[in-house]
């Protein structure tokens, strides 16, 4: 397993926060949301690729890392 730091779990959590608040949405409000969404993952795919290039791990296996360790938190933002 890939060694990740709790900043990460923090972010991957966050964007999937900013996910769940699609549901419901339409119109301009959707689409304002998206972006929130997308701006949220792309930070996280930035982050997960510096702390993989910084620590020498494949990056792949640090999002693998990080989605899963979010997935086993009590907490589910999607639900």
């Amino acid at each position: 397993m890939a060694d990740i730091s709790d900043e990460l779990i923090r972010l991957e959590r966050w964007a999937e926060e900013e996910r769940a608040k699609l549901a419901g949405l339409e119109g301009e409000e959707y689409a304002v949301q998206k972006r929130r969404w997308r701006e949220a993952s792309t930070m996280v795919q930035a982050a997960i690729a510096h702390h993989a290039k910084a620590t020498g791990q494949d990056s792949s296996e640090v999002g693998d890392a990080v989605r899963q360790a979010v997935r086993r938190a009590k907490e589910d933002p999607a639900e």
